[in-house]
């Protein structure tokens, strides 16, 4: 028997290849159209792909014909040479004038670029459609329409798109179009999946009417639902069904696609088969499943790596090979074929035979139809069509004036024509060259060994089984549930993440008991391992730390990244994936309990103190208890805090629970807090390891630290705060804020249940305004972590001047927008930062600022304009919420914003309070905001946004810095001068290009703001140097050598040290030239490079230290090697300095400072101090050597404008640098529609 299945697998593949043949040779028959031929010579070229994209995104996408002329002049050098010569030099000379005359030059050039792609989509204007329908459908071929538009950013162009769709389908001359859920109802969420299901039906139900009702007078029309995005899969299913499932819909035929590049098709596709089939025994039409392999392949990928989650996709081409025909093979039976009818859509010759050879055998061509592509491969298509009958052209439509709207679907095809690893890359060659038609074979043949495979392991019954009664669902197959008898052939999806059942109360304590691995080796333990690493040997990376897989089993995700800069053992925990059935229906659960819920009311009422003795007592447990800590390794540390971020994530539900109740936090921001919160108990885990392992210095933690987060990330900041307090040795008093405390009180429960104890880490509810002050002030606590407004830091200074306060204040963000942005994508990210938890975020957008043409845009001012009035405000129960409500009323502030004017400004979008309780505003949008109005430059905190206007980018950095914040910032642009410019000039800690700004991740970026935005050390949170201002830094002196060798150090480190030798003795020189040595290894390792540790790949996330203005005080205490330590150091950075000192310094480094420009005043203790209570320091920070930082912290007045740099001077370069350096994280979309990009590639 098995003889005669392979005599009749080989007799079938033989009969395959040889109508291959024949095609091949029938299509030389059929001349291709010219511009076919041309696009793919030119994609054949090494620059053809960069050069056709490059055309089609930066030529035909502008608005601004400048921008267009700047392009074409870029692209122009890329010029195939595969193209006449004629073409080439029209290019070149083109290429060359179109920024000098881009008004004569971009729209021709737009014309011969419309004329070379013009093949694959057709002119929607009514004068040209019907004709060429009308030729196109003269050769026998059906069309399958698809309008082409706008991004659906908001309900008009959703509505907008909807129409033009209705106008074909009622057109006589078509009978076929394609529309896609995502295109009909902008800004989906598949949290609220039941609520969208109900919205599309609703939406789309003329539209099906409209086709019934022609049916039933003999004019048949056809719907097809088509689908992109995996994340579109479920709900396009459910939305299909239930269309059908509508009386007067019953004997409508109407269809949808499957994607079988995800291994989900094939359970869907017996999902629908089962349901159809009930269907036809009801009466009812057939219905058709259109099979394709899919083509969002690069935007999956984006999808996965972005969110941490695996790629929904199979991993190779032959593996989504496989799945085609196994697909295709389990549907083509008579009996399935009867309810479904198939739609073979595809260019790969092989593949289409394969598919006709199998109908012919089962009996079935007659419910099969075969799909291609308008405008590929149209002599292989005529020939195809000579055995199998007509074909279904699809046929995207656009309109010539906005053909930019084209650009996403015509990538995708150029990228399908130039990869080697589709067939299309081929398609003009395979007739006459016999390895190119040997290599798609041999894939060909290869898919069918694997799909044999299966049958060989008795797969193949399986695949034919019948399916009638199973649930089939993608969403049942997510969860395990078998989609039919036999279901071991139905392949798994990739994504399996159930938030349902990852955590049980059995596999939480054995998380809870798990065991940390050993610690890191130590660091260079002698002189001559320091100088190799200076001559440019690198040290090896730490060892891997904690084994995070062997408890996470159940959740998936990318692997911890490797590599220099990487944080070992750390990988950033995915956010809940709602594109899963399992994880809906958990969010539903979450919700439905909010209403009533009352948790963490008994933690706040147990944590109340109500007397200054209770806080007194609370304060001085803290401080024995923090001892004890502190005096424990970092490995010791690190085991308790990744048990405290399993626990955060076994109590995930809870507090999204306790977030919607108390803050109105919709369940869309507060799932990926939690994971951000996560992520900050394993990242400072390993970061505590390093404490224990900084050559030349030893960290001395602090006893007490208070922690006081604000409302608006209920969860995610203070348990950064905590958790980096207790990975940094120090216990932790908390006091959350009085709108947040219920959801402060549930994350100290989840980090008490890993086992961290009450009296290390304490909750307090203060009764009174005064015990707040006692405890911020008090004499007890070392140190205390801010997360508020900037006053709230000035008033904190104003109870004790020398406070030691690390804090993240307040933010005025702006994004700008220049004329070569995408302004779709410009307008989308503008919306979600100005209004994600209705504007209640330090990072959310409260400005854009517009550069020139830009302003004029009606197309960005009517994408911004609709994005926002589609937004639905709601209360975070609601699962269609995508705006939540403020956390209290409007008042003061942001109730001015929301309901007044300025001078010259108007209403865009005019806010609306929405119901009685003042917590439920609508989005507003004003313009006209003048530079240097009080809307300009004032913080409001809500869900307003202001649109000011710049001539140039100048103009628009010199806005966008002039506020007196710097935490984050945007810039939407394509042209890389432009991104230079800005990234080099913007004054702010986290820098964000074509992409929203707000949403900081743990390591990948880093947040912490410049100026205002920040208090204290400056160390950005979730980043590699936060836990370093946690605590002191004592030197440690642990090392001694002869060598006097200065080899290695940058030059303007050695004139220094050299011109100090005279000086100092050996010891205090030998000292400083050790300090150098340490220097010059953490700079060339650390602080001089620009890394991407997390090397997403669609994203660059780039951390870099920018030096920045310090004064240096060498005190009377102070030693003359100290004070030039801390010099040499300053000189390194590249910090602009200016020294005071008490000490006669060298003459010649007083020369080598005054040749930098250095200012130099030599005084004593007393009159610099009079002096800085008169003037300042004249800088942000100050680097005090041996002198009494309590004493300038008065001169000072306590300002939190200052920051001061005290301990004692280390020979550690790790410690010594960090005060001359600014952090800054730069986050850059590194992708256009999914495939990689190099416009950034060169600037940073």
């Amino acid at each position: 028997m098995p003889d005669t299945a392979t005599s009749a697998t080989q007799q079938s593949t033989e009969r395959v290849v040889a109508l291959v043949r024949r095609w091949l040779a029938e299509s030389a028959e059929h001349p291709a159209e010219v511009s076919a031929e041309r696009l793919a010579g030119v994609l054949k070229d090494p620059n053809g792909l960069a050069f056709t994209v490059g055309f089609v995104d930066g030529v035909m996408r502008p608005e601004d014909l400048g921008v267009a002329g700047r392009n074409l002049a870029h692209v122009a050098k890329l010029t195939p040479g595969f193209l006449p010569w004629h073409l080439r030099a029209a290019i070149r000379v083109g290429g060359a004038f179109a920024p000098v005359l881009p008004w004569v030059v971009v729209p021709i050039a737009r014309r011969v670029l419309r004329a070379m792609v013009g093949h694959l989509v057709l002119d929607a204007t009514p004068a040209k459609l019907g004709p060429v329908i009308s030729h196109l459908r003269a050769s026998g071929n059906r069309l399958n329409l698809n309008l082409l538009g706008e991004a659906v950013l908001g309900e008009d162009e959703a509505d907008r798109r909807l129409k033009g769709t209705t106008e074909f389908l009622a057109r006589d001359d078509v009978d076929y179009v394609s529309i896609k859920v995502s295109s009909v109802v902008s800004q989906l969420s598949m949290w609220s999946f039941d609520e969208a299901v109900a919205k599309v039906v609703a939406k789309l139900t003329p539209l099906y009417e409209l086709a019934a009702q022609n049916e039933a007078r003999g004019k048949a029309k056809f719907i097809n639902l088509d689908m992109e995005e995996y994340r579109d899969l479920d709900l396009t299913i459910a939305v299909f069904t239930a269309l059908l499932d509508q009386p007067q819909l019953k004997h409508l035929e109407a269809g949808i696609v499957l994607q079988t590049y995800l291994p989900d098709a094939l359970g869907a596709m017996q999902h629908l088969n089962a349901w159809a089939a009930e269907r036809r025994a009801q009466g009812g039409a057939p219905i058709k499943v259109r099979v394709v392999k899919g083509a969002n392949l690069a935007m999956e990928h984006v999808d996965a790596a972005v969110h941490g989650w695996p790629v929904a996709t199979y991993a190779t081409k032959q593996e989504s090979d496989t799945n085609y025909k196994r697909v295709l093979r389990w549907a083509m039976t008579p009996e399935r074929t009867d309810a479904v009818k198939l739609g073979i859509a595809g260019h790969n010759l092989f593949d289409v035979a394969d598919a006709w050879v199998t109908a012919v055998d089962r009996g079935v061509t007659g419910r099969i139809d075969f799909e291609m592509l308008l405008g590929m491969a149209t002599g292989q298509a005529e020939a195809v069509r000579g055995d199998v009958g007509n074909l279904l052209l699809y046929t995207p439509v656009v309109n010539p004036s906005e053909f930019d709207v084209a650009i996403a679907y015509l990538v995708r095809r150029l990228e399908e024509n130039a990869s080697q690893d589709n067939f299309m890359s081929a398609v003009f060659d395979l007739a006459s060259s016999e390895p190119l038609f040997d290599r798609e074979m041999r894939r060909y043949l290869a898919s069918l060994a694997a799909l044999e495979a299966e049958s060989d392991g008795g797969g193949d019954d399986a695949l034919r089984a019948d399916t009638a009664g199973a649930d089939g669902t993608a969403a049942s197959a997510a969860s395990g549930t078998p989609a039919a008898s036999g279901a071991s052939a139905v392949p798994a999806p990739n994504r399996t993440q159930n938030r349902r059942t990852e955590w049980t109360e059995e596999s939480f304590a054995a998380a809870m008991a798990a065991k940390d691995a050993p610690a890191p080796g130590s660091e260079h333990e002698q002189d001559e391992s320091l100088t190799s690493v200076v001559l440019g040997i690198r040290r090896g990376s730490l060892g891997d730390g904690f084994d995070l897989d062997a408890l996470e089993a159940s959740l998936d995700g990318a692997p911890a990244p490797v590599g220099s800069g990487v944080t070992p053992g750390f990988r950033n925990e995915p956010d809940t994936d709602p594109a899963l059935a399992a994880n809906r229906e958990w969010g539903r659960r979450i919700l439905a309990r909010v209403p009533e819920s009352r948790l963490g009311v008994d933690t706040v009422a147990a944590a109340r103190i109500d007397d200054a003795a209770t806080l007194d007592h609370v304060i001085a447990v803290a401080a024995e208890r923090g001892r004890d800590w502190g005096s424990r390794s970092g490995d010791e540390r690190a085991a308790v805090l990744h048990r405290a971020g399993l626990s955060l994530a076994a109590n995930r539900d809870r507090l999204i629970e306790v977030m919607a109740a108390e803050t109105g936090k919709t369940i869309a921001e507060s799932d990926p807090e939690i994971s951000e919160a996560i992520d900050f108990a394993h990242y400072y885990a390993e970061r505590a390891r390093e404490l224990d392992h900084v050559q030349g210095a030893r960290f001395v933690p602090s006893e007490v630290t208070v922690v006081t987060p604000p409302w608006n990330f209920p969860v995610a900041i203070p348990a950064g705060g905590v958790l980096a307090a207790l990975a940094a040795g120090s216990a932790v008093v908390i006091k959350p804020a009085k709108l947040a405390q219920r959801s402060g009180a549930v994350m100290v429960e989840a980090l008490w249940e890993a086992g961290i104890p009450r009296d290390l880490l304490v909750l307090v509810d203060l009764a009174e305004r005064d015990l707040g002050t006692r405890l911020v002030s008090h004499p007890d606590v070392d140190r205390v972590i801010l997360t508020g407004a900037y006053e709230t830091a000035k008033l904190f200074r104003s109870f004790r001047p020398d406070l030691p306060l690390l804090a993240e204040t307040s933010g005025k963000n702006a994004i700008i927008v220049t004329p070569s942005a995408d302004l779709d994508l410009a307008a989308s990210d503008v919306v979600k930062s100005a209004f994600g938890h209705a504007g209640q975020k330090c990072s959310a957008a409260s400005l854009v600022i517009l550069v020139g043409s830009v302003a004029r845009s009606e197309r960005f001012m009517r994408q911004l304009v609709d994005a926002t009035m589609s937004l639905k405000v709601g209360w975070p129960e609601h699962a269609s919420s995508q705006m939540g409500p403020l956390v209290e009323p409007a008042n003061g502030k942001l109730e001015h914003a929301l309901t007044q004017l300025g001078i010259g400004e108007e209403w865009l979008v005019e806010p609306k309070r929405l119901d009685d309780t003042g917590r439920l505003w609508s989005p507003g949008v004003r313009t006209g905001v003048a530079d240097g109005s009080y809307f300009h430059l004032t913080e409001f905190f809500g869900p307003v946004l202001g649109v000011m206007h710049a001539k140039n980018l100048d103009e628009a950095i010199r806005m966008q810095n002039a506020v007196d914040y710097g935490l984050t910032a945007g810039l939407h642009s394509l042209d890389a001068d432009e991104i230079a410019t800005w990234i080099d000039r913007v004054e702010a800690g986290n820098l964000y290009v074509n992409r929203g700004i707000t949403g900081a991740i743990v390591q990948r970026q880093p947040f912490g703001g410049w100026k205002r935005s920040a208090v204290g050390a400056g160390s950005k949170a979730g980043g590699p140097n936060y836990l370093f201002g946690l605590g002191d830094w004592q030197p440690q002196h642990d090392m001694t050598s002869g060598s006097l060798h200065l080899r290695g150090l940058e030059k303007r480190v050695s004139e220094i040290i050299e011109a100090s030798q005279s000086s100092l003795d050996f010891e205090a020189f030998e000292v400083l030239r050790r300090s150098a040595l340490s220097d010059q290894i953490a700079w060339t390792e650390e602080y001089s490079t620009t890394k991407d540790v997390s090397a997403v790949g669609v994203e660059r996330n780039l951390f870099r230290y920018r030096p920045l203005p310090v004064a240096i005080r060498i005190g009377e205490a102070a030693t003359l090697g100290e004070g030039l330590r801390i010099i040499a150091a300053g000189v390194l950075a590249g910090a602009p300095l200016t020294v005071s000192t008490a000490h006669e310094l060298p003459k010649g480094v007083r020369q080598l400072l005054g040749s930098k420009g250095f200012d130099l005043v030599r005084e004593g203790d007393a009159t610099w101090l009079t002096r800085v209570s008169k003037h300042g320091v004249g800088a942000s920070r100050v680097r005090l050597v041996g002198g009494d930082p309590s004493g300038l912290a008065g001169a000072l007045d306590g300002t939190p404008d200052v920051a001061v740099w005290a301990h004692p001077v280390t020979p550690s370069g790790r410690v010594e640098l960090l005060p001359f350096l600014h952090e800054q994280a730069i986050s850059i979309t590194n992708h256009r529609f999914g495939n990689p990009t190099t416009i950034t590639d060169d600037v940073i």
